[in-house]
């Protein structure tokens, strides 16, 4: 395999995709992955991408993030990933990304904590939409090389300047890789808990490497739990029951049949009422009842969620569904500006591994897709510009 290249992407999710298409063709580019190209987070995201709709929504989608967040977000960051928000989906409609409209206008949904309907989705597998036409892309680029089942041990760096990365093969066979740049979008944490919607793979690689070269880290602490995934005694990944069901009308009850909250709560806030009302009804789950939903065709609307239920013998048209909280996203991670650069030179972070500030406390649901696109394109824009810059001083 070569040993050089312009850039090396740890990752292949939405991020590390978006970033690679939007660097010039004449740069070699590495993708490594630990799993298999469709094995990212980026390809479960249901729920849809937000958008600012127009001028008038600004201030009101900016309160919903920063209310979301506890006020802990850096709004610098926030007002960033807003604005950009409309080239963004104007990006991925050009690479052949559907979102369901109708007579030629797209249409929005709503989740919880949103004050309005902003939310672009393609049925409940949004995230599969977006980022599997991304891959399509990306495999079509003859200066993009992708290894899949290649782990990331460590970075090489010298005098805080990142200038490779040390590759586990799938072979178990270590070796070496250089490059100009190396970008970071390996996911989040969801692999270190017993109980997670992530796939068991994304066990935190970049931030334990990160720590040990003394690279920033931020909000470590910063865990989101989601509400509603599918009670299962069965080992392995939780499977999500998107928010959007219940921003469509979908309720939760308690085992007396009572609604007992507002079920467009944040997401925290939403956790800790169903936690107190499992152990009020001594039991280890809610119930959700799809039922409730008005004026669309729920077998339509959400068929992944319908076809999965099925399989596990529930019937969301007849009956309500057992739903627990289950780890989710990860709002901390390695600490980057609003260009994605870490505090060591010639390394970036992109998505779920990065902690530019957007989410603060606790994520706005469906604002994980567009921060991830907004920023891994920031980070292709820099690494372009400061490649510029070195050349003029060389």
């Amino acid at each position: 395999m070569k040993k050089n290249y312009d850039v090396i992407i740890i990752g292949t999710g939405v991020a590390g995709l978006f970033n690679a298409l939007n660097l010039p063709e004449y740069l070699e580019i590495l993708m490594i992955t630990k799993a298999g190209l469709e094995e990212s987070d980026s390809f479960l995201a249901q729920g849809g991408i937000c958008v600012l709709k127009n001028e008038n929504d600004f201030e009101s989608y900016f309160e919903d993030t920063m209310k979301a967040g506890h006020y802990e977000n850096t709004k610098e960051s926030v007002e960033v990933m807003i604005r950009s928000s409309r080239e963004i989906i104007s990006d991925l409609l050009r690479y052949g990304v559907e979102f369901e409209s109708e007579e030629g206008e797209l249409r929005y949904t709503r989740e919880g904590a949103h004050s309005t309907p902003r939310i672009l989705y393609h049925e409940d597998v949004t995230g599969k939409e977006i980022t599997g036409k991304l891959l399509k892309q990306v495999l079509d680029k003859e200066n993009i090389t992708i290894m899949e089942h290649t782990a990331m041990t460590d970075i090489l760096s010298h005098n805080n300047d990142c200038y490779g990365v040390i590759i586990k093969l799938e072979n178990g066979q270590e070796t070496t890789v250089m490059a100009h740049d190396i970008v970071l979008a390996c996911g989040g944490i969801g692999g270190r808990y017993q109980h997670s919607t992530n796939y068991p793979h994304l066990t935190g690689d970049a931030l334990t490497i990160a720590g040990k070269h003394d690279i920033r880290l931020k909000n470590l602490d910063y865990i989101q739990i989601h509400p509603t995934t599918l009670y299962s005694t069965k080992p392995g990944r939780r499977f999500l029951i998107s928010e959007s069901v219940r921003g469509e009308g979908a309720v939760l009850y308690n085992k007396a049949g009572e609604r007992f909250v507002n079920e467009l709560l944040p997401r925290d806030l939403l956790t800790k009422e169903i936690y107190k009302q499992m152990e009020k009804d001594d039991t280890p789950y809610v119930m959700l009842s799809m039922q409730t939903i008005q004026g669309i065709d729920v077998t339509r609307r959400f068929p992944n969620i319908y076809q999965h239920c099925l399989d596990e013998g529930f019937d969301v048209t007849k009956e309500c569904i057992p739903v627990v909280p289950a780890q989710h996203y990860f709002m901390g991670g390695i600490d980057v500006d609003l260009d994605s650069r870490t505090s060591m030179e010639h390394l970036y972070a992109v998505g779920e591994t990065s902690c530019n500030g957007v989410h603060g406390k606790n994520r706005l649901a469906s604002n994980s897709l567009l921060e991830s696109l907004v920023f891994a394109k920031r980070a292709a824009k820099d690494i372009l510009s400061n490649r510029s810059k070195e050349k003029m001083i060389s």
